[in-house]
């Protein structure tokens, strides 16, 4: 009898053969997206922000970890000064809020205050007959007509007159405020050599009164601007001598310190 050969079964090792044809497809579809994504405009500005997402860990302080700490007690330690950190956070919010909310009655005090000081300065010296105060958005207003201060088309100061530019100089010379001189005139027309209109005889009445402050009481220049408004900001109709009269003033302006730290 011949002996039967034993076949030795051949059996396969390793993935199978539909493995790698599906390996080769998943390789070819993430090299597909990978192209897309080269070619693709990424918006950087979305991708900062998921980004930051990810990496604010506040997001993920109320969900605990399923991975346990390799040393929890500094964890602990960590969050105990974060839980601190937010409490001073939220104090710090609150004075900035009840800050905030203080400014608008703290300006309103300040113009205020600023008015009691003018007010009282000018009964201290006897010129609420010749200087009149007024308030406005700006700060306070001080009035003088011109027949105090020049004589009628001319624009240097008469002697008569230092005396009440003498104790303006003294109040301007305690306050910081910065201040803005104004000169108006009458509707009349004005020719002459030195002043062609009423916009050059005001606006050198304006630098007069300037020019005496600072130099008699070594005022900050910088603290000081004048402007010449001619006749177009009368306060009482150009039709009388009375009227005109009014109209031909200088105002010093103290400003408020709110006006002043915007410009």
């Amino acid at each position: 009898m011949k002996r039967r050969r034993n076949r030795k079964s051949n059996k396969q090792t390793g993935a199978p053969k539909w493995m790698t044809t599906y390996s080769d497809m998943v390789t070819l579809v993430l090299v597909f997206f990978i192209l897309l994504f080269a070619m693709s405009n990424l918006d950087e500005a979305r991708f900062e922000a998921v980004q930051e997402s990810f990496q604010n860990r506040m997001l993920f302080d109320f969900y605990p970890s399923m991975v346990p700490l390799d040393n929890p007690t500094d964890q602990s330690k960590h969050d105990k000064e974060d839980n601190q950190t937010g409490d001073n956070d939220s104090e710090f919010d609150e004075l900035k809020s009840n800050s905030n909310e203080q400014n608008p009655a703290t300006e309103e005090d300040s113009l205020d205050n600023l008015v009691s000081e003018v007010e009282s300065f000018l009964d201290e010296n006897n010129l609420n007959g010749v200087i009149s105060a007024n308030r406005s958005d700006e700060g306070v207003v001080l009035v003088l007509q011109e027949s105090i201060l020049f004589e009628t088309g001319e624009a240097t100061v008469l002697d008569s007159a230092q005396s009440f530019l003498d104790k303006i100089g003294l109040f301007l010379k305690d306050v910081p405020n910065k201040v803005r001189i104004e000169g108006h005139t009458d509707s009349r027309p004005i020719i002459s050599y030195r002043y062609p209109s009423n916009w050059e005889l005001s606006a050198a009445r304006a630098g007069s009164v300037i020019r005496y402050l600072t130099s008699e009481y070594d005022l900050d220049d910088k603290r000081f601007s004048s402007v010449g408004y001619a006749d177009t900001r009368p306060i009482a109709p150009n039709d009388s001598e009375k009227n005109w009269s009014q109209n031909r003033r200088v105002e010093i302006v103290i400003m408020e310190y709110k006006e002043q730290e915007a410009e």
